[in-house]
C-alpha cells in the first residue's frame, strides 16, 4: 500500500510532492480537520452531562452513555468495514464515514429520544472507527516513503488537540448555547470537510483481490501483535489518569486548577507531535522508546512527589510532550510491519486503542474505589515498563533501529 511506484499514475499531487520533496500541507491538513472532528464527537458530550441529562430526562450517568457508545461502536466496526471496503476507491471511503459521521451527529442533535440518541452515537463511532481506519495509509500514500512518518505526524495533529480540548471546550460552548447547538457546529464543520476532501484530496485505488491477505494473516504478521500489546498497555496507562485526572488533581492539591492542567497536557502534546513529526523518519524506534521511559519516570516522579505543585506541573507537562507522538509513533510501525495489510492492520490499532481507552475507565475507577488516587503513579509507571520493554526486545520487525528507507 505504501510502494510510491504504485501510485505515480493515480494523482498529480504525489507527482509534484516527489519532485518537490515537500509535503502537501494542505491536503493533509484536511485528514488533521477528519481527526479533530472525530474526537471532538467522541469527548464532547463529557462537558455537556448536565444540559443533555436534563434535556433527556435521564440521570447524568446515563447521559454519560452517550461516550461509551460511541467508542462501542468504533470498537465493533473498526476490523469488518475496513475490511469489507479494502477493495473500493480511498475516496469513495473517506467521504462515506465523513459523511456517516455529519448525518449521525445531526441526528443526534436532533433526537429528542434517548434510546434513539444512543443508536445515533453507536453508528456514528462506527464511521470514526472507519476514518480512524483510513487516515494512515490514506496519508503515507500521498507523499513518497521517507516523508511517510512526518505526513502521518500532520494528519494525526488533530487527535491531541481534540482530546485534551473536547472536554473543556465541551463545558464552555454549553454556557453559549444548547447541547443540540454544539451538536449543529460539529454538523457544520463536518459539512465543510466534505467540501474540502472532495476539493482537494486526491484519490486512490482500493487493493486488487490478490493483494487483499486474509485478517488472521495480517494479526500474525511479524511485529503487528506487538505493536498492538504496546499500543494497549500505553493508551490504557494513558487513559487510567486522563479519565479521571480531576479526583487525582483533588488528591495533589490541585482540584481548582483542572483547567490550567489539562491546557498544559494539550500544549505538550502538540510539541510532542511536532518532535515526533520531525525525527519519525529517522528515529521512531528511539523516540517510543525515550517516550516510554520518560513517562514511566514521571509517573514515578508524581508517585513520590505529588504534593509539590511545580513537580505536578512539569510531570504533566512531559506526560503530554511523551503521549502527543505515540498514535503516530505506532501507527507508522504497524503500517510499516503490516506492509500490504496496512489499512486492515490500521483498523485493528483502532480496535485496541479504543478497548484500553474503554479499560482505562474501567481500572481506574476499580483502583480509584479501592485504593485511592495515589495508586495511579505507579500503576501507570508499571504499565510504561512493559511497553519499554516490549519494544525494547522487538527490534527485528515491529521498532527496527534503521532509519526508514
Amino acid at each position: 500500500m505504501s510502494r510510491v511506484e504504485d501510485d505515480k499514475s493515480a494523482t498529480p499531487g504525489l507527482q509534484d510532492a516527489l519532485k518537490a520533496d515537500r509535503l502537501p500541507i494542505w491536503r493533509l491538513l484536511a485528514f488533521t480537520m477528519a481527526g479533530f472532528i472525530a474526537i471532538l464527537s467522541e469527548t464532547m458530550p463529557a462537558g455537556l452531562l448536565p444540559q443533555i441529562s436534563r434535556d433527556l430526562g435521564v440521570s447524568e450517568a446515563m447521559s454519560g452513555q452517550l461516550v461509551s457508545l460511541y467508542a462501542l461502536g468504533s470498537v465493533v466496526a473498526a476490523i469488518p468495514l475496513i475490511a469489507a471496503t479494502r477493495r473500493w476507491r480511498r475516496k469513495q471511503v473517506l467521504l462515506l464515514a465523513i459523511g456517516g459521521l455529519f448525518l449521525f451527529n445531526m441526528a443526534t442533535a436532533l433526537s429528542t429520544d434517548y434510546v434513539l440518541t444512543l443508536i445515533a452515537r453507536f453508528v456514528a463511532g462506527m464511521a470514526a472507527a472507519l476514518i480512524w481506519g483510513l487516515l494512515a495509509g490514506y496519508a503515507r500514500r500521498m507523499v513518497p516513503h521517507h516523508l511517510q512518518g512526518r505526513a502521518l505526524a500532520i494528519a494525526g495533529v488533530g487527535q491531541p488537540i481534540a482530546l485534551s480540548l473536547g472536554v473543556p471546550l465541551g463545558a464552555w460552548l454549553g454556557t453559549l448555547f444548547d447541547w443540540r447547538g454544539i451538536f449543529g457546529i460539529i454538523s457544520a464543520l463536518t459539512l465543510a470537510l466534505i467540501v474540502w476532501v472532495v476539493a482537494a484530496v486526491p484519490d486512490y485505488p482500493g487493493q486488487a483481490q490478490n493483494q487483499r491477505q486474509p485478517i488472521r494473516k495480517i494479526f500474525m504478521t511479524p511485529g503487528v501483535r506487538p505493536v498492538l500489546f504496546v499500543l494497549f498497555v500505553w493508551i490504557l496507562a494513558h487513559n487510567i489518569l486522563y479519565t479521571y485526572i480531576a479526583p487525582f488533581m483533588a488528591f495533589v492539591g490541585l482540584a481548582n486548577h483542572l483547567g490550567l492542567v489539562l491546557l498544559i497536557f494539550g500544549f505538550s502534546s502538540v510539541i510532542g507531535i511536532w518532535i515526533t513529526g520531525q525525527y519519525i523518519d529517522t528515529r521512531l524506534r528511539f523516540l517510543t522508546l525515550i517516550s516510554l521511559a520518560t513517562f514511566a519516570v514521571v509517573a514515578m516522579v508524581l508517585g513520590l512527589a505529588s504534593e509539590l505543585n511545580g513537580v505536578t506541573y512539569l510531570g504533566v507537562f512531559l506526560w503530554g510532550l511523551t503521549f502527543g507522538g505515540a498514535p503516530t509513533l505506532l501507527q507508522t510501525a504497524i503500517a510499516d510491519a503490516a506492509g500490504e495489510g496496512a489499512d486492515v492492520a490500521q483498523s485493528m490499532l483502532v480496535t485496541v486503542f479504543n478497548l484500553a481507552v474503554a479499560g482505562g475507565g474501567i481500572v481506574g475507577g476499580l483502583l480509584l474505589e479501592q485504593m485511592g488516587a495515589g495508586s495511579f503513579p505507579w500503576t501507570l509507571a508499571f504499565l510504561s515498563l512493559f511497553g519499554l520493554l516490549t519494544v525494547w526486545a522487538c527490534k527485528n520487525n515491529a521498532f527496527k533501529p534503521d532509519r526508514r528507507s
